[in-house]
Parts: structure tokens; sequence; C-alpha cells
């Protein structure tokens, strides 16, 4: 793996400069929507024999070491977790205090996200034990890469991307270890029973059917057969028993309160209103919202609508919620499909509700797949960092550079029919609305609708969003305009980061894995 220093680069389709080369690794820049198509076959695991395997399917050893041992870990090679467990995860530190005490070094640490209890970790990218990290990295994480003290360069992918590179055999996994709040001896495991219950384990899927070896860890060991089983056995080398997998406590998301600022519940009524009077609200239709309070006022408002309307959902994409769940039993919608509980309502009613379905990222976001969910929705609604001018935005920097947020699967839902970004139109006295966005992680052709306080603005390539709103009294005006209002109440624009302008602490990937944009070392 190399160094960040002595990058060279390339400019990309949206005028972007990446690098060439990341940790010794060629990579592709972003060619535009819909313009890069590989071909070739998809990687595979390998070829295993029952021989190898206890033929009464006891797979349990002694303890997480001897299973890392078993599995041939060694220096430098790449090793996946997961992030149901969110912020309540004690597993992932456990483990690389472990790989620590064997003395190996240079890991390439594959999370499908991670949280502020992560910070634990920084003393292991210090000192060498890992050395890079592909995948978000979210607050103080975020700051010690963005300040380049990473050995290697991070990568940043959707939760969809992420599945697609294991699949694409971009990133090859040596050893997957899966956090289980329920298992079996086999390795069949769930996340909606035990004590650490956190309700689908989806992210795992990719690491449990492509990874060299594949470690399952649980604190609530079951009879076999563990049913439902979101991995299958047959995809796992070995079972760990522990304790605890950490706090259940802080698996719930700190996102998961409705706002009680007016203003933002002022854009939750205006998401509401645009998403009934632009016709998209109607029997049979389809829709996503995050956890974030905006996005949860929103749906209150929009299940007064549907209800005095009688109007029903067919399915509601999750990450689920009490507020979704209690759409789903109040007969608003026919389906949750969902891939990650966000509220122990949400864990409750995927394990008990059969019309709350466990999906996903090759079901729902795989850009690399014979279709997903994603395109199939008629509304997604999300949040950003910072939009600009030309309807680009960006979710995992802020307008002062540095890294605090990851991808999560807000590009992969930008596929969706009618993609609406509702965000406050300044935090912390900040504009959000800027000429250029610091970091972009979506072409404006990918966003439909923006949607502050101080109004909707219609992307000019909707004019048939604009043309069924004509004769509303929603606040329909222009994204400049706002800005401009903003930007007086501020005081002026925001202050351009001071940033190397050579040294690349991570690349920003679009769903198809190709390079759209690059994130630069925050000088201090």
């Amino acid at each position: 793996m190399s160094n960040k220093t002595s990058q060279k680069f390339v400019k990309n389709a949206v005028g972007r400069f990446v690098p060439e080369i990341v940790n010794g690794v060629r990579m592709i820049p972003f060619k535009g929507i819909n313009k890069y198509v590989p071909q070739g076959q998809i990687a595979s695991p390998p070829v295993r024999s029952c021989i190898n395997y206890p033929a009464d399917g006891n797979k349990i050893v002694r303890n997480l070491k001897e299973a890392l041992k078993k599995s041939g870990l060694k220096s430098g090679m790449t090793i996946s977790t997961h992030h149901h467990l969110r912020n309540g995860d004690g597993l992932t530190n456990v483990l690389f205090d472990t790989i620590k005490e064997m003395g190996v070094k240079n890991i390439r640490w594959f999370p499908s996200a991670s949280f502020p209890v992560h910070d634990y970790l920084i003393k292991y990218l210090e000192d060498g034990t890992i050395h890079h990290i592909e995948g978000s990295m979210n607050g103080p994480l975020g700051r010690f890469a963005s300040e380049g003290n990473m050995k290697g360069t991070g990568v940043l992918r959707s939760h969809g991307g992420r599945y697609r590179a294991i699949q694409d055999g971009e990133v090859h996994i040596d050893i997957a270890v899966i956090a289980a709040p329920c298992a079996d001896f086999f390795g069949n495991a769930n996340g909606v029973q035990g004590k650490s219950a956190c309700g689908p384990l989806g992210f795992a899927l990719g690491d449990s059917e492509y990874a060299d070896k594949v470690i399952v860890v649980t604190d609530t060991l079951v009879e076999f057969p563990c049913v439902p089983w979101h991995i299958q056995g047959n995809n796992v080398d070995y079972v760990v028993e522990v304790d605890s997998l950490g706090d259940p406590s802080k698996i719930v998301s700190g996102t998961t309160q409705v706002t009680k600022s007016p203003d933002r519940i002022l854009i939750a009524e205006y998401v509401a209103r645009f998403v009934e009077e632009a016709g998209i609200m109607r029997d049979g239709f389809s829709f996503q919202a995050g956890a974030g309070g905006i996005n949860l006022a929103f749906l209150l408002s929009l299940k007064e609508r549907m209800k005095s309307k009688n109007i029903k959902a067919r399915f509601i994409r999750g990450g689920s919620t009490r507020y979704l769940t209690e759409m789903l039993e109040g007969g608003l919608a026919d389906y949750i499909l969902d891939g990650q509980a966000f509220d122990m309502a949400g864990v409750q009613s995927l394990r008990d509700n059969p019309h709350h379905v466990n999906t996903s990222p090759f079901t729902s976001y795989n850009f690399h797949g014979k279709g997903n969910f994603a395109s199939m929705l008629d509304v997604v609604v999300l949040g950003a960092t910072e939009v600009d001018i030309h309807f680009n935005a960006n979710v995992v920097t802020h307008s002062d550079g540095y890294l605090l947020h990851g991808i999560g699967g807000w590009q992969d839902c930008l596929f969706g029919q009618c993609t609406i970004l509702a965000i406050p139109s300044f935090r912390d006295r900040v504009p959000i609305i800027v000429d250029r966005v610091t970091t972009l992680c979506a072409p404006g052709e990918m966003i439909d609708v923006v949607i502050t306080e101080r109004g909707i603005a219609i992307n000019p390539l909707r004019q048939d969003l604009l043309s069924k709103v004509s004769k509303s009294t929603l606040p329909i005006r222009e994204i400049r305009d706002t800005q401009n209002e903003v930007y007086e109440i501020c005081g002026g624009k925001p202050d351009q980061p001071n940033i190397s302008n050579s040294d690349v602490v991570s690349v920003v990937q679009w769903v198809d894995g190709t390079t759209i944009d690059a994130i630069h070392r925050i000088e201090k």
C-alpha cells in the first residue's frame, strides 16, 4: 500500500481533480451519470469442501484470538466489520485490541460505517496497526483523517457502492468479523433476537458471501437452527461466543427525535405539501425518508395527509423507526423494505411483522445488479451538508473541509423518481447553499428539489415538477434567490477551507466505482 504523497491527478467529467492511484490501486475517474458500464465476471469466494468443516456442524472456537489465528490473520490483510450496532458497537474495538496483541500491522479496515465509539481506534491508526479505513469516517475518525494523520488514503463508498466493490472484486476481504446478536453453532445468525438485537444484518451480507474467512461473534448463542437467518451458516467458518457485543441502549440512532425547531418543522411541512401537491402522494406510491429530525417531522405530516385522503403506500423503504412502523401497523403501507433499524420499535417490528421485510444493499442499492429497489421509489427525502447553485450536493464534509460524515445509502437513493433535499438554509450562521460544494458527492442532475425554510427550489431540469406546482401557493423560488438572502443574513459567503492542494486524505466514489471527488488535508 502506497503513501498519500506524490499523487498524480486527472480531471474527471465534473471538473474535479482526482488522484490516478490510491493506496497503490489505479482508480477510474468519474465519467458521468450512467456513462461507465464495466464488463467481465464478478468476484467469487474460494472453493470450499465440507471435508474441512465439522460433520456435526459445530464451528464454535474458544475466543476471537483463536478464530483469527485459524483464519490465517497476517499483516496487510483486509478486515471487515458492519455497523448495525451503531454507537453501541463494542466488538470492533475488542477486535483491534486482539489484532494489536497478535502483533499484526497495516490492516485495511473495511467497515460498512464507523461511529464516535470507534475513536478508540485512533491509537491503532497512529501505531500502524490500521493502515487506513475504507468506509465512512464519522466524527473523531474523520477529523483525524482530515488532518493528514492516517497512513493510507481513505475511500468513501455508499452502502450500495460497498456491496458493489466486494462483488466486483475491487475490495477483497480476507477476514469478515460479523457481530451477530443471535446465532447458532453452525453460524446461522440474525439481528432481531438476543440481548443486543439491532435489526437487519444486511450490511454484512456481502462480507459473508465473498470473504475468504468469516467469523460470526455472538452474545446470544441458541440451539440449531437459528431462524430467521440473515447470515447463512454455510458462509461461516468460525463462531465465537462472547459476554457482550456492546451497549444495546446505544444501538438507537441519535437522530430519531422529531425536530422541535420551528424552522425545521416548516421545512417538513413544505416537503409534505410538495409531495401532495405535485401528485406524488397517490394510492400505491412508494417513498423513503431518513431518520433525521426534519425527515421524521415530514413523516408525521405525510401520515396525516395520507389518512385524510385514504391513500396507502405500496412500500416504504427503511431505515426503520417507530414512525414508519406505526404507518405500517396503521394500514398506511403494505410493506416496509428495511435495510437497517434506527430504534427498538424498528427492531421489534422486523422480528414480529411479516410485512416488515429484511433487505440488503444487494437488493436495495447495488448498481451492478439486474436492477435494484432504489430507482423504483416515487420520492426520496434526504439531507445534505451543502448544496450549490447548480444543485450539486455534499454529504461528507462541511464548508470547513473536515470529513465528518459517511455517504451511507444517500447516493444510492438519488435514482428515485423524485429526490428532495430537505435542509436548513444555514447552520451555526454558515450558509448551506454555496457557489461550489466543498466536496462533490452527487452531480446536480441527480437532485430534483431543494427545500429550506425559505422556500422551494426546483431543478430547472425538472420542468415536469415545475408545471405540476405552477398554481400552488407553495413558496417556489430560484435557488440563487435563497442563497442571496441567506448570505445577507449570515454576513456573506462561508470562508474557504485551508487545504493542501496536493495531499489527498480520502476519495469519494460514485455508485459505479468511479472517483467523483477527492478530499484534501486540512492545513491548520
